[in-house]
């Protein structure tokens, strides 16, 4: 079997993963709110409102911190959106799946065992909390 069959095996069997499955129902959820939706669409109006008013030579410095605040404020709906807190998580999981999946496929390209070879402790990651890192980057 040639390295890239399996490569597609893999991706099969990272579609067939509980992380990558929980992953995409949560992007349907996110997707399929409609408050969520008109949220990022009011999002996008005032970035470009702020845009147009920022390429202005003469930019009304008012106008620009009255969109400045209704875009943080519209942002932070965003992020207490259950369906978006779902969806990042779930996008979280996904990221540390593939970090570790390259992790090892670029640890064994390095000549380390395959079996036995570890991404998180030669990155020196004790997994879990993350705060006093600064090693993998995972956080």
């Amino acid at each position: 079997m040639d390295l890239i069959q399996m490569a597609r095996e893999l991706g099969s069997m990272i579609q067939k993963d509980e992380c990558y499955l929980s992953f995409m129902a949560a992007f349907d959820e996110k997707e399929n709110d409609a408050e969520l939706s008109e949220l990022i669409g009011r999002i996008q109006l005032v970035h470009m409102s702020y845009r147009h008013e920022v390429s202005k030579e003469d930019a009304d410095q008012d106008r620009l911190k009255a969109y400045d605040e209704e875009f943080n404020a519209l942002y932070r709906q965003v992020e207490i959106n259950p369906h978006m807190q779902a969806f990042e998580a779930a996008r979280g999981e996904v990221d540390r799946l593939m970090k570790k999946i390259t992790g090892i496929l670029t640890l064994c390209v390095r000549g380390e065992d395959p079996m036995t070879c570890d991404p998180d402790a030669e990155s020196g990651c004790a997994g879990g909390d993350c705060g006093s890192c600064g090693g993998c980057g995972s956080n």
